[in-house]
């Protein structure tokens, strides 16, 4: 195994580990986190993270088991749609890739690969342009906010048989989380939210968590999971295909597009963070 990630950034944050689902149903887990081995065992309270290598500290917050190897890890991003009474709350799966951490949430950042990738789902030619949108890195909130965000999908959610222009909001309130705030087929005057959090078990090797928060009685839970992981099991092979594996933070390693105005707001915020693990940094 690599050696265990010594990156104050990293460290310092909570990371998931496990569903709450999960662990009922199995009682314990044992993963990998920031490359040291962890095992999750349920508990008075929910759960416990154990390592027998380093001191770790245990959060259960909206449906999983968050751990953290720092000293005072910052409280975990506000995630209000979560407590919403009339919200369905599926968790959509855990799906293992051969990819840094930063480069599964670019991925989820980026509108340009849906009409190539997920084709006849999220999108299709020949809606391929990413219409002019707005990115904000906040100092208060500490995040980053994509806004204006519209684009055709043939199949708008998991409720809709039919086509429409999507209004999008991104939102990456965490190094290695984000979350994609999406029209309602159901309420005009709502958003559906949908979530990745990415576990960071090495450098180039992840566990990410999906999982969705939506206004919607007619699908099964069944049917949301199978949509959710339809669309991640186009997105792996594209994903471990990926050279490099690590996210390059400076803006212009990469040819940026249109596409990729998110993209390049997110890594200037990982650089500024002084993140070095999982990346290459700026000049190196």
């Amino acid at each position: 195994m690599a050696q265990p990630c010594t990156d104050t950034v990293m460290l310092e944050h909570w990371h998931p580990v496990v569903s709450l689902d999960e662990l009922r149903g199995a009682g314990r887990c044992r993963t990998v986190l920031l490359d040291r081995p962890v095992e999750i065992v349920r508990a008075a309270g929910g759960a416990r993270v154990l390592c027998d290598s380093a001191p770790v500290q245990t959060l259960v917050q909206y449906g999983y088991v968050w751990a953290s190897f720092g000293t005072a890890p910052a409280p975990l991003f506000p995630f209000p749609e979560f407590d919403e009474a009339d919200r369905r709350f599926v968790v959509t799966g855990v799906f293992g890739v051969q990819v840094s951490a930063g480069r599964a949430i670019e991925n989820f950042l980026d509108m340009g690969h849906f009409p190539y990738v997920h084709t006849g789902i999220l999108g299709e030619e020949p809606h391929t342009e990413v219409k002019e949108y707005d990115v904000e890195i906040s100092q208060s909130r500490d995040e980053i906010l994509a806004t204006r965000c519209r684009f055709y999908q043939p199949k708008a959610a998991v409720s809709s048989d039919e086509g429409a222009d999507v209004e999008y909001i991104y939102r990456v309130p965490h190094p290695n989380c984000s979350v994609l705030y999406k029209s309602s087929p159901v309420d005009e005057t709502r958003l559906d939210a949908i979530y990745i959090f990415v576990q960071p078990m090495g450098q180039e090797k992840i566990r990410a968590h999906t999982g969705m928060c939506i206004i919607d009685d007619a699908s099964t839970d069944l049917d949301i999971r199978s949509f959710q992981q339809t669309i991640f099991g186009q997105d792996k092979p594209i994903l471990e295909n990926q050279y490099p594996r690590r996210l390059p933070l400076d803006p212009r390693a990469e040819t940026p597009i249109r596409a990729d105005k998110s993209a390049i707001a997110y890594r200037r915020w990982l650089a500024a963070k002084g993140l070095g693990w999982g990346v290459i940094p700026a000049g190196a």
